[in-house]
């Protein structure tokens, strides 16, 4: 699929198709993969809430296990790292970029799409781009910041994204210096959000600022770098 960064796409049938879709909800699923999703979500819940309580670092992989009612070897088959306890709650967005990109319309550019979908997430103020201030989901950052082995096990997650985005703008190397590019930005703004947050600032008042600061870093994701220095 031939594809610019800023151009719109064309001749792909399926191209209005986001990979994964309908990952977000049950329909579809057969009775087997309904309820190792179910497995997934109560053993990542139980362990979050025992690293919560307790601190990332005080919990052994057994506990968890013991508290989710399985075997230990089970749970690694569930989850290969106990890091992975703690981040599952980001599978389903490792994806997001490059499904908004696969689903675009064909008049609407990867950037335009990109950019909209950000923005959506802060008028909704999903926590992945930082702008919740919700108790529980900033205790559950703050749990996520502290941890040096979740903030490295993050950068897995961030690489298998940016390579899944690369793809789907068509996986030639400017399309993966782009994704580096946008994936970097992105991470920047949730992160500059996050720290807002995290300092007492409320949504609601950040809110305008955040889509301010989105669309300057949209716009030199355009541009390009000249105008910096």
């Amino acid at each position: 699929m031939d594809v610019d960064v800023d151009g719109s796409r064309g001749g792909d049938p399926g191209g209005d198709r986001a990979p994964g879709a309908g990952r977000s909800g049950d329909e579809g699923l057969g009775l087997r993969e309904r309820k190792k999703r179910l497995t997934y979500q109560a053993v990542s819940d139980a362990a979050i809430a025992m690293f919560l309580e307790r601190g990332f670092d005080r919990v052994s992989v057994a506990e968890v296990a013991a508290a989710a009612g399985i075997s230990k070897p089970t749970l690694f088959r569930y989850f290969p790292a106990k890091e992975d306890l703690a981040l599952h709650r980001f599978a389903d967005h490792e994806d997001e970029s490059a499904r908004v990109v696969a689903a675009r319309a064909a008049t609407e550019s990867p950037l335009d799409a990109l950019r909209r979908n950000f923005l959506d997430g802060l008028a909704r103020r999903d926590p992945v781009t930082g702008l919740c201030d919700v108790p529980e989901v900033l205790a559950y950052q703050r749990m996520l910041y502290a941890a040096p082995s979740l903030v490295a096990r993050m950068a897995s997650y961030r690489s298998r994204s940016e390579a899944a985005l690369a793809a789907a703008l068509g996986d030639r190397l400017r399309d993966r210096l782009a994704a580096g590019q946008i994936n970097a930005v992105l991470s920047v703004l949730a992160l500059e959000n996050w720290r807002r947050m995290d300092a007492g600032e409320r949504a609601d008042q950040v809110y305008g600022e955040a889509v301010e600061a989105a669309g300057l870093a949209f716009v030199q994701l355009r541009d390009g770098l000249g105008g910096c220095g």
